[in-house]
C-alpha cells in the first residue's frame, strides 16, 4: 500500500499511540479515536512496568494444564477462573488448550521472542531519537524461584534464549542477591533465578502520554471522548469509523482496541481470538531504598512482577479469566502485597499503595495479531496480553512498514490472522 494515506487508528493505549507515532513519522496523516479522555487510561495505565523480551512466553504450555488446578486452590492464587455463559470465553479456552503441546509451545515461544526482541531494539532506537523519559531503567530482569523444581525447569526456555542470542544468567542465591541486594532479608525463601541483563523497565503510562504529545507534534489528531460504534464497509473496503459523535473517514484503518477489538471486527466476519485476562497492580512509595528492588523481579511462584519506577514500586500480575468486569477484589491486593513484603520487607509503604485492575487482551497462542485482514485496508494490532508494553514499538513499526509499502525488518507472515485460518 505504498504512498501517503489517511490512517484512522482506533484505540489510544500504548499499542494505538505507538502505531500512530510510527505512521506519522513515516509521513501518513493519522487520526486516533478513543472513548477515554486521554491516552493510556485503561490497560496501559498501571501495568507491571517491565520490558522483558526474554520472558516472552505463551501461557499455553505443556505444564499449564497440570499446574492450573493447584494454582486455583492456592491462598495467593496466580490464576483465578470465574466461568460465565459467554461462548467467546469457552472458545478461547479451548483454543488455548490446543496450544499446550510441547511442539506448539516451542513455535509460539520462538515467535514471541522474535517480536519482543525486535520491539526492545525499536524502543532503544526511539529513545535515542527522541530522548523520551518515562522512569526508565536498563538494569535487567530477575526471574526468582522459590522452589528447586522451578529452577530445574528453565532448560526449555534457556534453549530458546540461546537460539536467539539473548544474553542470560542462571543464578544461585548469592547471584540473586548480587543482582538485587534488597533481597538480603529474604534469602531463605530463594533457591535461585534466571536473569536477563538486557531487559528494561519503565512507566508505560508516562511513556504513552509523552509519545502521544510527540505524535501530536507530528500532526496526529487525537479524538478523545469519542465512543466507536462500528466500522463501515463498502465495496470490499472499510470506508469509515462510525462513532456516537459522527463518522471518521480514512483510506486505511487500524484496530488497536485491546480486549474490545473482537466486538468491533466481528460484524465484518472477522473472528479475532482475543479474550480479556484480568490483571491487578499496586503502586507504593519506596520506604527504604536499600530494601527495594533495583529493577524488575518476577516472583515465579505467584506470577507477579515487582518493578522499581523512580520513587515508587509497581507490583503487578495474576491472571483472572472472568469476562469484562473491572471490579477490584481485595484478595488480589493481599496477594500483591504478600509477594512484595515477603521478598522486600520494609522496601515500600504498602499502606499508601494505590490499587488498580486492567483487562489484558490475550490470544490463545500468546502472540498478538499484527497485520492485514481480508479487507485490504483494515489492519489489526491487538492481542498482546501481558506484553503490550514489551511488544508495542515492534508491533507498531511492523504495521507502519506494511502500510507504507516497506518490507518489515523481521519475519511477519505468522503474526496475522492467517495463522488461525491455517490451524483451523
Amino acid at each position: 500500500m505504498a504512498g501517503r494515506h489517511r490512517v484512522v487508528v482506533v484505540g489510544a493505549g500504548v499499542i494505538g499511540v505507538t502505531t500512530a507515532y510510527y505512521l506519522a513519522a513515516a509521513g501518513h496523516d493519522v487520526t486516533v479515536v478513543d472513548r477515554q479522555s486521554g491516552p493510556a487510561l485503561e490497560t496501559s495505565f498501571a501495568n507491571a512496568g517491565e520490558v522483558s523480551p526474554g520472558y516472552a512466553s505463551p501461557w499455553a504450555s505443556p505444564d499449564v494444564l497440570k499446574k492450573a488446578p493447584g494454582w486455583l486452590l492456592m491462598k495467593h492464587a496466580p490464576l483465578i477462573f470465574r466461568p460465565n455463559g459467554d461462548p467467546a470465553m469457552w472458545r478461547w479456552l479451548f483454543q488455548m488448550a490446543r496450544n499446550c503441546s510441547a511442539e506448539r509451545y516451542t513455535v509460539n515461544k520462538r515467535r514471541m521472542v522474535r517480536l519482543a526482541e525486535y520491539s526492545r531494539d525499536q524502543l532503544i532506537a526511539l529513545r535515542r531519537e527522541t530522548n523520551i523519559a518515562y522512569d526508565n531503567r536498563s538494569q535487567g530482569t530477575l526471574q526468582l524461584f522459590r522452589k528447586q523444581a522451578q529452577l530445574n525447569g528453565v532448560a526449555k526456555d534457556v534453549e530458546v534464549l540461546a537460539a536467539y542470542g539473548v544474553p542470560f544468567e542462571v543464578l544461585d542465591v548469592s547471584g540473586c542477591l548480587s543482582a538485587e541486594p534488597g533481597l538480603a532479608a529474604s534469602r531463605d525463601l530463594i533457591v535461585g533465578g534466571l536473569r536477563l541483563p538486557n531487559d528494561e523497565t519503565g512507566d508505560c503510562y508516562k511513556f504513552t502520554i509523552t509519545l502521544a504529545a510527540r505524535a501530536e507534534a507530528l500532526g496526529v489528531q487525537f479524538m478523545f471522548n469519542t465512543s466507536v460504534v462500528a466500522l463501515e464497509q463498502s465495496g470490499g473496503l472499510v470506508v469509515a469509523v462510525r462513532t456516537k459523535e459522527g463518522r471518521v473517514e480514512g483510506d486505511v484503518f487500524v484496530v488497536a482496541m485491546g480486549s474490545y477489538s473482537p466486538a468491533l471486527v466481528r460484524p465484518l466476519g472477522i473472528e479475532l481470538p482475543v479474550y480479556p485476562v484480568k490483571g491487578y497492580s499496586i503502586t507504593a512509595p519506596i520506604a527504604d531504598a536499600s530494601m527495594a528492588p533495583e529493577s524488575t523481579l518476577l516472583d515465579e511462584s505467584y506470577k507477579i512482577a515487582i518493578t522499581r519506577l523512580g520513587d515508587r514500586i509497581r507490583v503487578g500480575g495474576m491472571a483472572e479469566v472472568s469476562g469484562y468486569g473491572r471490579s477490584l477484589d481485595p484478595k488480589r491486593r493481599q496477594t500483591l502485597e504478600y509477594s512484595l513484603t515477603s521478598l522486600f520487607p520494609g522496601g515500600a509503604d504498602v499502606t499508601q499503595a494505590s490499587f488498580w485492575t486492567g483487562l489484558r487482551p490475550m490470544t490463545p497462542d500468546g502472540t498478538p495479531v499484527v497485520g492485514q485482514t481480508a479487507f485490504s485496508n483494515l489492519y489489526l494490532n491487538s492481542g498482546h496480553g501481558t506484553l503490550g508494553w514489551t511488544m508495542a514499538c515492534g508491533s507498531a513499526r511492523i504495521l507502519s512498514d506494511m502500510i507504507t509499502g516497506l518490507d518489515p525488518d523481521i519475519e511477519t507472515s505468522d503474526l496475522s490472522m492467517a495463522r488461525y485460518r491455517a490451524a483451523a
